[in-house]
């Protein structure tokens, strides 16, 4: 098992530098970081322009093989160098990164797991009300876009209010500005930001998780090996729990890495419609500025979600599958 890990690992390292180096190729040929000086009043000079872009390695006079060089060296030193606007992208990503894996945690770790419950549980109780109900629940999650999800719990928020008179939902930003409530007070307000993205969040892990769940249960449920540990005097829960579910489990977990790359997506649409400076807003918002480095920094955030998702499903899988332990 310890050396499957360790080369999946290594391949893992490959992919994120292979990831990090196109997204920064793409957005150093698409992106115009000159722009945002051109369009200043009073307009600068083309020599303060190019001086400038020189000095933040963003030049586009300069070949881009030299400046992916100097951008490379610096990212191999953990410097992923300076935004447009001069301040340091490692700064950025430092206040941001936070902000955005606490979202991400939280709603695969919710989403993830009570999908897979309610799957299970639907395929136990395969054509009656709860299979359907949930069948029908996933089902409606799935045709709705994210940011319609979004919006919508927004909407809910809003409407629940006013009618209870109470902010029992907040919707806008990760806190209060300026509170001062102490730790637990500060911590109360923490979570009621935090509520309705993580469960915008959640929820697409929910429907996706729990149709693919359902699907693998129903396909071991009449298996042999279920029907002997039944015929051996296993008890029904032992046996759909310790046999069944465990066996159901191991496609399950291969499909989590292409579920959570979904997410990433919808993280960042969902960092800007509820206000949280992470970095899926900040990829959006560097798109709109050109700014190259920050681009390739969030890239590479991501790549590395993706790819610890990816690791921790061949762990998972090597727990649920002894013969993967051997090769």
């Amino acid at each position: 098992m310890g050396k499957f890990l360790v080369r999946r690992l290594v391949n893992y390292v490959v992919l994120i530098m292979l990831a990090t180096t196109f997204a920064y190729l793409l957005a150093a040929t698409t992106l115009s970081p000159r722009v945002n000086y051109e369009e200043r009043s009073p307009r600068p000079t083309e020599e303060q322009v190019d001086q400038r872009l020189d000095e933040l390695n963003l030049n586009d006079k300069t070949p881009l093989a030299e400046r992916w060089v100097v951008w490379a060296s610096g990212v191999a030193k953990g410097d992923f160098g300076k935004t447009v606007t001069g301040t340091p992208v490692n700064d950025e990503i430092e206040r941001r990164v936070w902000v955005s894996l606490r979202l991400i945690i939280v709603g695969t770790v919710l989403g993830s797991v009570i999908g897979v419950a309610v799957g299970a549980y639907a395929a136990v109780k395969q054509y009656r009300l709860f299979d359907k109900a949930s069948t029908a629940g996933a089902f409606f999650v799935l045709a709705v876009p994210a940011v319609v999800i979004a919006l919508s719990l927004q909407v809910f928020a809003t409407m629940f209010n006013q009618a209870v008179g109470a902010q029992v939902f907040v919707y806008n930003g990760e806190g209060t500005l300026g509170l001062e409530a102490g730790f637990w007070g500060t911590l109360w307000d923490r979570l009621k930001h935090m509520i309705l993205p993580t469960l915008a969040l959640a929820l697409a892990q929910f429907a996706a998780f729990s149709r693919y769940q359902r699907n693998m249960m129903l396909d071991v449920l009449g298996s042999d090996f279920v029907r002997t540990a039944r015929a051996k005097g296993l008890n029904r829960r032992d046996a759909l729990l310790k046999h069944a579910l465990r066996t159901a489990l191991i496609p399950t977990v291969t499909y989590f890495t292409f579920t959570f790359g979904v997410m990433m997506a919808g993280t960042t649409f969902t960092e800007k419609i509820y206000n949280w400076n992470g970095m899926g807003s900040w990829v959006v918002d560097s798109i709109v500025t050109n700014d190259v480095h920050a681009v390739a920094a969030v890239s590479c955030f991501m790549a590395v979600c993706i790819m610890a998702a990816s690791f921790l499903s061949d762990i998972l899988y090597a727990w649920l599958d002894p013969r993967v332990r051997v090769s």
